[in-house]
């Protein structure tokens, strides 16, 4: 019996490593864990809190939040502890150090935008220039297998790329 995964499953573990290695060369592994206090705040703080108060940024683990109402943001600054625990509860570690809660009306969430068109990304064809740019990004990677992953990645971005340049 084979205990091999599923095909492609390598792959997408191989650039989830080179990407989470990138942002950690580059300084930004901490921001990255910070800011993904975004994309869990209307599961730790629900969609009625969420509807009255958004994260707009976050500085030295503080994040700051703008409320629409005096009233909310009274009952904000009594759930703090609650909310600050769910959201680290949310983010695996403990990120988020404080809340500041600022007075401001903000947009509501956006609808998602509409389902996009359908791409026929795949018989895009690459001009040479586009193989060598390829080439030159990933010959510095010294492991093979990393290598091609990446190389066939960014093969499938060019492509979608150039599919999106095509005129109608």
């Amino acid at each position: 019996m084979s205990s091999k995964s599923p095909p492609g499953k390598n792959q997408i573990q191989l650039v989830g490593a080179l990407l989470e290695n990138l942002f950690q060369q580059r300084g930004l592994d901490e921001k990255r864990r910070e800011y993904k206090a975004w994309l869990v705040w209307e599961e730790a703080v629900g969609p009625q809190i969420a509807a009255r108060a958004r994260p707009i940024r976050i500085r030295d683990g503080v994040l700051e939040v703008r409320v629409d109402h005096p009233v909310w943001m009274q009952q904000l600054q009594l759930l703090k502890p609650k909310i600050l625990t769910q959201l680290n509860a949310l983010l695996g570690e403990e990120v988020i150090d404080d809340l500041f809660l600022r007075r401001g009306a903000h947009k509501p969430p956006e609808a998602p935008p509409p389902a996009p068109e359908e791409i026929d990304w795949q018989s895009a064809r690459l001009t040479e220039a586009d193989r060598q740019e390829i080439h030159q990004t990933v010959m510095a990677i010294s492991d093979p297998e990393v290598r091609m992953s990446l190389e066939d990645l960014l093969t499938k971005q060019k492509k979608l790329q150039r599919a999106r340049q095509k005129p109608d």
